[in-house]
């Protein structure tokens, strides 16, 4: 007989929550699977990144209409930072334009932002959640970090941003020691290089932790090229599942994962010449272009030579980009399109644009036109969402189709071992 169940409605918390790949990648496995999920808090510091989540996750368009001196008190009781890395000093926060400062007021309330990870007690995380993740900074681990000397690592005592890791197991510490539930799915994502020498023995000390707070830990290396993305990025991906350490449910999800698994995924990868906006005689792609254009110096020069070249001076387009980074004027980078057009005296390239950047990281055009529209001004004369912001957004991010295959694997673990199916 037909059976018809009713719709499973999941909870998520989302540190370290960025422009908010997670709640993407959510939204388009519920769609797919008869499942629903809210996020009921974010974390994030960056204001940039906050009002880019903001706009791209709205439900409602109202803007607070708060006073210049509403604004600042509010906003002066956060710990917010402007560039992501270091705490801004609060001139910097109260002498942005007023309508700005009322977009991030309202983007920090309605995305229930809790804005600094090291100012979270176990009371703020709400109880029977279902999912946490926690995509913590990677400066101090990449490779590219490592290439331009800034990797100072996750030791305990290392005080770096990559270090904020051992927030989150602060955090869980504190619902065991009050007796309170564990979030049910836990998702990690950061580089691999969290499994190279320098770094396996604090990651190693991460799952224990995790195994002794009833954890079942599941490690992936997963490429987005594999998952339908033109673009070369590996990333670790691992999949907490609290089972309270009972080893017959854990040996029946190891089973399930291992028949299961999503290093073995292929999906048919969308061609980059349709991810490329190259219809120059649109003249937004077209000044995007020129606006990705560097000036010609003997280092730009280099960073054609020594990086991938997505489109050659013969036209021929390359399958897919190197890893999207934060910044595209330098080296490496994700790579190079040749670009040249009558009387041009920039360099006969570009890079990628940041729109073309977000669709590479699997989100859609029209999240990407949802900030450009919104883009205020943040003093006189200067928009907000600045080019070389809108790279740093993408590059911090997670590629949308990767988390996919993780939200999926979570429902599918939810139906078979936690639903209490009548």
């Amino acid at each position: 007989r037909f059976r018809c169940f009713n719709m499973k409605n999941f909870s998520m918390v989302e540190l370290f929550s960025g422009i908010g790949a997670q709640a993407k990648a959510f939204s388009r496995v519920c769609k797919r699977r008869n499942v629903s999920f809210k996020t009921l808090k974010t974390c994030e510091w960056d204001i940039h990144a906050i009002i880019g989540y903001y706009l791209i996750h709205r439900k409602s368009k109202e803007i607070i209409n708060w006073s210049n001196e509403k604004c600042n008190k509010y906003l002066s009781s956060f710990n917010l930072s402007n560039d992501g890395k270091v705490l801004a000093n609060i001139k910097t926060i109260t002498g942005l334009s007023l309508p700005l400062k009322r977009l991030i007021c309202t983007a920090i309330k309605e995305t229930h932002n809790l804005i600094d990870v090291k100012s979270i007690h176990a009371q703020d995380i709400p109880n029977n959640l279902d999912v946490l993740t926690y995509s913590f900074p990677c400066q101090d681990l990449s490779n590219v970090g490592g290439f331009h000397r800034v990797q100072r690592g996750i030791d305990r005592d290392a005080n770096s941003r990559s270090g904020l890791l051992w927030e989150v197991e602060r955090i869980l510490k504190e619902r065991k020691a009050l007796s309170m539930d564990m979030p049910r799915f836990l998702i990690l994502e950061n580089v691999t290089s969290l499994l190279a020498e320098r770094h396996r023995h604090n990651f190693e000390d991460w799952k224990e932790q995790l195994r002794k707070l009833g954890y079942y830990n599941k490690v992936y290396k997963l490429n987005s090229l594999n998952l339908g993305v033109p673009q070369h990025r590996q990333r670790l991906l691992m999949l907490s599942i609290f089972t309270n350490n009972n080893s017959e449910l854990e040996n029946k999800i190891e089973d399930y994962l291992n028949k299961n698994d999503l290093e073995q995924v292929r999906i048919k990868m969308t061609p980059l010449s349709s991810i490329l906006k190259l219809d120059y005689s649109n003249s937004k792609y077209f000044n995007e272009a020129k606006l990705s254009q560097p000036n010609p110096t003997p280092s730009r020069n280099t960073i054609w030579d020594n990086n991938l070249k997505i489109i050659d001076e013969n036209g021929n387009i390359a399958d897919h980009s190197a890893t999207i980074t934060t910044k595209q004027d330098r080296h490496p980078n994700s790579g190079n399109l040749y670009f040249d057009y009558p009387k041009n005296k920039l360099s006969k390239y570009r890079f990628l644009t940041p729109r073309e950047c977000f669709l590479l990281m699997g989100f859609d055009e029209n999240d990407y036109e949802k900030i450009i529209k919104n883009n205020l001004a943040s003093r006189k004369g200067s928009l907000f969402f600045s080019r070389d912001k809108m790279y740093k957004l993408a590059g911090n991010s997670i590629v949308v189709n990767v988390l996919e295959q993780i939200f999926d694997t979570i429902v599918s673990l939810d139906e078979l071992f936690f639903s209490n199916k009548k």
